[in-house]
């Protein structure tokens, strides 16, 4: 029986892995990202590197049409997301699925689940049970950022906005700030990168449990999109994902 369910599952898997991808032309979008959110999408040693880099490349290959990363336009997080609200052809990442967001772009993904909280450190004791409580602490956020919208969303009002999630991180360890509305493990990731021991933060409020995906401007073709999902389901059908995601843990 176990020998059966074995031979199914390879041949579903032989089956994506051999169907024709949708046709499709990356280097017609720009390919719009930032470097501060790690380990999804970074700098590593000078270099761009992450989950959502490596799928993308592995991605476009499979759909015949390789990318490299000299396409990728590095930017500031507000501007870079203003690109993907305008257009023309933008493809955004990594971008956070919330319903805030659900209409404003259309979706290929998911790189990878996430989760939206607030970090503060262990030794200030914080504990949250309500927005209310919320508001009585300085939260550091970067604007347009799916941790500054949900909060904005939830009703915090205190609110410091930095440029860079690097800001934000130092601010929080020093004290500045005492909260961190941010994803949770590249928080941590980004704080450990500055030197800091993530074992001295932790979570005390979570915002949302989702997904990071793809995010394309409205005005790119429902193909472009299908041809990239369908590739992405390929290299994650493939075994290949699986290696990707191992480099980051």
């Amino acid at each position: 029986m176990i020998r059966h369910i074995r031979k199914m599952a390879a041949l579903v898997v032989a089956i994506i892995v051999s169907f024709p991808v949708v046709a499709a032309d990356f280097s017609r979008l720009n390919l719009v990202t930032e470097s501060g959110f790690p380990p999804y999408n970074f700098r590593q040693d000078g270099k761009l590197s992450g989950i959502s880099i490596e799928l993308l490349l592995a991605a476009s290959k499979q759909a015949g049409t390789p990318i490299s990363k000299s396409q990728f336009k590095v930017l500031p997080w507000a501007r870079a997301y203003d690109m993907g609200l305008k257009g023309p052809g933008v493809m955004l990442f990594a971008t956070t699925r919330t319903e805030q967001r659900e209409s404003l772009f259309k979706w290929a993904g998911p790189i990878i689940a996430t989760k939206v909280v607030l970090l503060a450190k262990k030794s200030k004791g914080i504990k949250i049970a309500s927005v209310a409580e919320i508001n009585r602490y300085k939260v550091g956020a970067i604007p347009e950022d799916v941790g500054q919208q949900l909060a904005a969303r939830a009703g915090v009002k205190n609110m410091k906005i930095s440029g860079k999630p690097e800001q934000v991180a130092k601010k929080l360890a020093t004290g500045r700030v005492d909260l961190w509305a941010f994803e949770e493990n590249s928080a941590l990731w980004m704080l450990k990168s500055l030197g800091y021991n993530p074992a001295k933060f932790e979570a005390v409020y979570t915002f949302k449990e989702s997904a990071v995906y793809y995010a394309f401007s409205n005005d790119v073709a429902d193909s472009d999109v299908a041809a990239l999902q369908q590739a992405i389901d390929a290299v994650k059908a493939s075994g290949e994902y699986d290696k990707i995601l191992s480099h980051y843990r």
